[in-house]
């Protein structure tokens, strides 16, 4: 399984519905995990992004898919990132 950051910032939609049903979160989560991603962790920051959740995938397509039905329902918008585990990373460079 390859790893995701995805980087959410919520929309006004987005945070009244949290503010009126904070589970809401939990929810998306068990979602993403009927489309194929595993939540590894996940943290509410301050700053210019809302949220981090480090994300299992099996692959981009899947990934892409989460991110895309996630994004299009209009509450949060969605930046996500390919990570490399610093070990496959030094490998990949000897």
């Amino acid at each position: 399984m390859s790893v995701y950051i995805m980087l959410s910032t919520l929309t006004p939609q987005g945070a009244n519905t949290i503010k009126n049903n904070p589970e809401r979160i939990k929810e998306v989560n068990k979602e993403v995990e009927k489309m194929g991603g595993k939540i590894i962790s996940q943290y509410a920051v301050l700053g210019p992004y809302d949220f981090i959740t480090i994300i299992e995938a099996p692959d981009n397509d899947t990934v892409t898919k989460i991110s895309l039905e996630i994004s299009a329902r209009g509450s949060v918008k969605i930046l996500t990132l390919a990570a490399v585990g610093i070990d496959d990373f030094i490998k990949s460079i000897k």
